[in-house]
């Protein structure tokens, strides 16, 4: 008798709900993506040859908004307890100070002859990483996995192109990369506008776990 009322007590009482994490920064990734998108933008654009200057631009954001600002966002993420957000905004913030240094000390003394594998072998390693980064990008939202499908179609499109120097699929990657920007740029504004809103904008739709 005393068991079973001590039973129905415990399953009377409400159950403890987890407590939502507080955390010490704010969200970095849609400062992470914005400097992703634009210096992809600027870069996409060089490589479509409708602005080939555009390349010029990509340099300097590669430095200083796509490397550092991505990079920082990266740290941010680490703070945050996000593996995925750490690894991502790290890698492609690393990957914009590579391609700075890289066109800014390396490419000069590479020869003409040896330039497309040069080119080649860092974007193809590139592309790796990025297609197994998008399996895992399934698992966070519909808006993050586009970018990141979008995003392993350049770097294969630009590889291929960079091996074989053929300025079609290089101009291919290009307009791909445009689009890849633009997915980047509506993650971060609808990031950003969700939480000075409320969340009541523009949801990022998390996929189905």
């Amino acid at each position: 008798m005393t068991t079973d009322a001590t039973t129905a007590r415990v399953e009377q009482l409400p159950e403890q709900s987890t407590p939502a994490p507080v955390h010490r920064v704010a969200d970095p990734a849609p400062l992470g993506l914005a400097a992703f998108a634009m210096t992809t933008f600027a870069l996409s654009i060089g490589n479509t040859n409708i602005w080939g200057p555009g390349a010029d631009a990509a340099l300097a954001l590669a430095l200083v908004y796509g490397g550092a600002a991505q990079l920082l966002a990266g740290m941010w993420e680490f703070v945050r307890k996000n593996t995925f957000g750490a690894l991502a905004f790290s890698s492609y913030g690393a990957f914009w100070i590579a391609y700075y240094v890289f066109g800014k000390f390396v490419a000069p003394g590479v020869a003409s002859a040896d330039m497309p594998i040069a080119v080649g072998v860092f974007l193809l390693g590139w592309t790796i990483f990025t297609a197994y980064m998008t399996v895992a990008s399934l698992r966070v939202s519909v808006a993050v996995a586009t970018v990141f499908v979008l995003l392993t179609v350049t770097f294969l499109l630009l590889t291929v192109g960079a091996f074989e120097s053929l300025s079609g699929w290089t101009k291919a990657g290009g307009w791909v990369g445009v689009a890849t920007a633009a997915a980047a740029w509506y993650t971060s504004f609808a990031g950003v506008t969700n939480e000075t809103f409320g969340k009541v904008v523009l949801p990022t739709v998390p996929l189905t776990r």
